[in-house]
């Protein structure tokens, strides 16, 4: 670390006993115009769990399980304006990346599911196989599959 370079903050332990610290994402939020067709398609594609928050929130928000292990979970809420922005539009929002073992299945699973291609599967070359997709919100997220093979 240069002397320019501030160092990171200590960690914190969360409530869980979970070390927190700037810097690491530790949920994620999904905007909808249709929040629940947009929960049906996360959980219809990955297998989500989604548990309805909308009390606590004070708003529409369903709050989402990932999985278990390394990962973060979040949640779909209503999307400010109420409208989806249009396929190939702007990106209105931070693009969630999910690792998948098996890019193709999960590309049938995601159009089975209504959703669409962004930009097809491409190769990082000697890492990975990645593409992006538009979710029935309109919402691009990423699909990333290790491959040390990927040409």
């Amino acid at each position: 670390m240069s002397e320019n370079t501030p160092a990171p903050p200590a960690a914190v332990d969360g409530e869980d006993g979970f070390p927190y610290s700037s810097g690491r994402p530790v949920h994620f939020e999904i905007q909808a115009a249709d929040i629940p067709r947009a929960v049906r398609f996360y959980v219809s594609v990955f297998g989500w769990t989604a548990e309805d928050w909308s009390e606590y929130a004070g708003a529409p928000y369903f709050g989402v399980t990932t999985g278990d292990g390394p990962g973060i979970d979040g949640a779909i809420l209503g999307r400010p304006g109420g409208e989806n922005p249009e396929v190939g539009g702007p990106v209105a929002g931070v693009v969630l990346t999910i690792g998948v073992a098996d890019y193709d299945e999960m590309t049938q699973r995601i159009i089975a599911a209504g959703g669409s291609v962004a930009l097809p599967k491409y190769a990082l070359p000697g890492m990975a196989w990645q593409g992006y997709f538009h979710d029935t919100e309109n919402n691009v997220f990423g699909l990333h599959q290790p491959d040390p093979e990927a040409r």
